[in-house]
């Protein structure tokens, strides 16, 4: 792969379906690879598929969509070098620049007008354990954080970082999601209220309005 070269799974513009900007309008680029396998993934097809775009060629789609919030996703999208002057070039036409990333993958080198949205891993993802702690102190007041919650356990889990962490006061959001198909999200909302917790519940309200395994959307 040159160093001006992605593997890109897929670009297209759809509703934001997570994060604080659920609702509005947003660029994707998927890209390909994710160094983790998370037990309730539902994006396995970027594990491998994609083709090889430059950056100025992502760039140039992006910007025909004329939308300026963009959020690169997976995969893992840290895990490419070249995804760094992508974000500089989208910076430079002053749209938003929105990331997805694991809480394995050292998101210290990131531009800081990047919002990170970085998702720690639960215990019943199977991938807690690869939890990149130092990522922490390198996040800032408008980031967010999520939790795919699957279970009791992973709520507890997740509660105990919150507070142990002080998470709210490091971070614009704290998420919470249920593991889709696996949770009801009234059980997490009930939790959630019980406890006071300093978050959001968040739905995957793209799932909601295509079907739950659509492509490109």
């Amino acid at each position: 792969m040159l160093a001006d070269s992605l593997l890109i799974n897929e670009i297209f513009y759809s509703i934001q379906g997570e994060s604080t900007r659920a609702g509005c309008p947003c660029v994707f680029v998927r890209l390909t690879g994710c160094n983790l396998r998370c037990r309730w993934c539902d994006t396995e097809y970027a594990f491998n598929e994609g083709r090889a775009m430059t950056v100025t060629e992502v760039h140039e789609r992006v910007r025909g969509y004329k939308c300026d919030l963009v959020e690169l996703t997976g995969g893992e999208p840290l895990l490419q070098a070249a995804v760094y002057p992508l974000i500089e070039a989208l910076l430079a036409t002053n749209v938003t620049v929105m990331i997805e990333t694991s809480g394995a993958s050292d998101i210290s080198a990131l531009d800081p007008r990047v919002i990170r949205i970085m998702d720690l891993k639960c215990p019943g993802s199977g991938e807690s354990a690869r939890n990149l702690w130092s990522n922490l102190r390198h996040l800032t007041a408008q980031d967010e954080i999520k939790f795919v919650v699957s279970d009791r356990a992973d709520y507890e889990w997740a509660r105990n970082v919150i507070f142990e962490h002080r998470l709210a006061q490091k971070v614009n959001a704290i998420l919470m999601s249920c593991a889709f198909d696996e949770l009801a999200p009234a059980d997490l909302a009930a939790w959630m209220l019980e406890d006071r917790l300093p978050a959001r519940l968040q739905l995957q309200i793209h799932k909601h309005i295509w079907h739950p395994q659509a492509r490109g959307v």
